[in-house]
């Protein structure tokens, strides 16, 4: 075995943490939040799941808050994901309304929990609304 100068290992070394980095970044990317959301969370009813005009209203809340990072249509920009996913369309309201409340810092999403809790609910119904795009899954 060729013995590595100290410039190759440490290129080594910093290539392996961002590829560590990388792994970690997508399983969360992925839906690993999900494993982390309360069951008590996770079965929350939203109360404006037969509102018609929570859509509408989520959706001027998404436009303020959610759209500066993942897109006027929500179909996601740069490291900021897509929420026209199965993976969203599949969460339950309470899961989604957990991680508006809580976020996911490391990943660059904020808590929302200075929202008021009607406000995350109408995102929640916005979200579910969206329809698939094939090119985010």
């Amino acid at each position: 075995m060729i013995p590595l100068s100290r410039w190759q290992g440490a290129v080594w070394m910093v290539a392996m943490i961002l590829s560590a980095s990388a792994c970690v970044a997508a399983s969360d990317s992925h839906g690993s939040w999900l494993s982390k959301v309360p069951a008590k969370d996770r079965v929350r009813v939203n109360p404006l799941a037969e509102n018609p005009s929570a859509v509408a209203a989520g959706a001027l809340v998404f436009a303020q808050h959610c759209a500066s990072c993942h897109g006027s249509k929500a179909g996601g920009m740069g490291r900021h994901p897509s929420l026209r996913t199965e993976r969203v369309q599949q969460a339950s309201d309470g899961e989604l309304q957990w991680l508006l409340r809580n976020g996911s810092l490391r990943h660059g999403m904020p808590a929302w929990s200075g929202l008021p809790e009607v406000q995350r609910w109408q995102v929640v119904r916005y979200l579910h609304s969206l329809p698939l795009d094939d090119r985010a899954q």
